[in-house]
Order: C-alpha cells, then structure tokens, then sequence
C-alpha cells in the first residue's frame, strides 16, 4: 500500500494508474497459475466453490447496506483452513464473482487483490495466538475492513484526485472512514457470533469427507 502511494506522488500523474494495475493483474495471473498447475483433490475444489458462493450470497445479501461484508468473514474462516495460497484464490475469486452481478469495472482487480489478501493473511494466522484466541481473531477480522478500504481507497485516489498531494490523499481515506467502520464492525460481529461454529462445522465436514489439502487438523 505504501509502495503505491509512493509511486503515485513520484509519478505525478505519468501513468502511475496504468502501472499499478499492471502490477496487480501480473500478482493474480501468478497467484492463479500456481493454483492451475497445483493438484487438488475433486472434494477440496467442491469446498472451495462452495466458499465462494457463500461469500457471493453474503456480498450480495448486504449490498444495499454500504460496505457490509459479510463475504468478508466467509473468506477469512474459509482461508484460516485452506491455507495461504487457496485463501488468496477464494478471496481474489468471491470479488471476481460477485461482480458478474454487481457490475464489473477498473475496480475489480483491486478488489480481487484486497480480499484475496485478506484470505491469505488470515491463513497465516490461523496456527497462532491470533487465530486460536477469538479476542485476537475479532481484532484482526476488524483491521481488515479498514486495510479492505484503504486498498480501494488507493484507486479511487489514483482515479479520480488531481492533482495527487499528500493533503488530498489524506483526505481521500478521511472521507471513507464511515465506510470503512461499517465493514470492520460487520467482520468483528459475524466473527464474534459464528467463527467457533464455523470452524468445528469445517472439523466435522473433514471428518466425512476429507476435502482439507493435508489430512489432519493442525492441534487437532
């Protein structure tokens, strides 16, 4: 993030817009040929689809409350037991989906990167005190609504402020701060209620039908 607020304010509006989408798509088409070319078991893809259809649904459901995101808390539990790599595929996917039906655009690569980031970092934390404390969980899932903001705040700044300057730019991430609340709020209730569900709901339907990449649950 800061890598491209840096750019952008050297750049001075020389095609600084161009070369970070550029940047973006070159990030996922890598993501995604790792994920084409990585053998996957018939009922881990299953798992999968059906996590990105979750998360459509629940993006769907709360689209006329504005950045409510309860696409958000699917892709962060469904990571946290996929791991990193599928966790960024979910993620990046759920956006790509989503909006074949809320209107596709320059956004939705930014978009894919953001939740697919989302879905990889919850991976990493899903073995440490943070995923295994729901205290820590809460807090994370709440930061990530407001670094999901700030990452489209980004291209909107790129888009539509000239000329860039640091005070605009700061201005652009004052004005989504509302926004931004609503979708940290959203990720801290739905993983306060229903994360420790989830994840003993994902245990059993392993149990059954070892749909997980690895065999085991980590300290199962």
């Amino acid at each position: 993030m800061a890598a491209f607020l840096v750019l952008s304010l050297l750049l001075r509006g020389q095609h600084y817009l161009m070369f970070s989408l550029m940047i973006l798509l070159a990030s996922l088409l890598m993501v995604y040929w790792r994920f084409e070319h990585t053998p996957l078991k018939t009922s881990t893809l299953m798992f999968m689809a059906i996590l990105v259809a979750l998360a459509v649904v629940g993006r769907l459901a709360f689209a006329a409350i504005p950045s409510v995101q309860a696409a958000s808390f699917v892709i962060i539990m469904g990571a946290m037991i996929l791991g990193p790599e599928l966790g960024f595929v979910v993620g990046a996917t759920t956006a790509l989906v989503s909006n074949l039906f809320l209107g596709q655009g320059p956004w939705t690569p930014w978009q894919m990167f953001a939740w697919g980031l989302m879905g990889f970092t919850a991976a990493l934390i899903a073995h440490t005190i943070i995923g295994k404390r729901l205290g820590l969980l809460i807090v994370f899932g709440a930061l990530w609504g407001f670094l999901f903001g700030w990452i489209m705040d980004i291209w909107s700044i790129m888009t539509y402020v000239h000329p860039l300057t640091i005070k605009s730019v700061l201005g652009g991430f004052i004005l989504s701060f509302k926004f931004d609340l609503f979708h940290s709020v959203s990720n801290a209730v739905l993983l306060a209620l229903f994360s420790n569900p989830w994840q003993k709901l994902f245990r059993r339907l392993d149990d059954k039908y070892s749909f997980l990449p690895t065999t085991k649950h980590e300290g199962k």
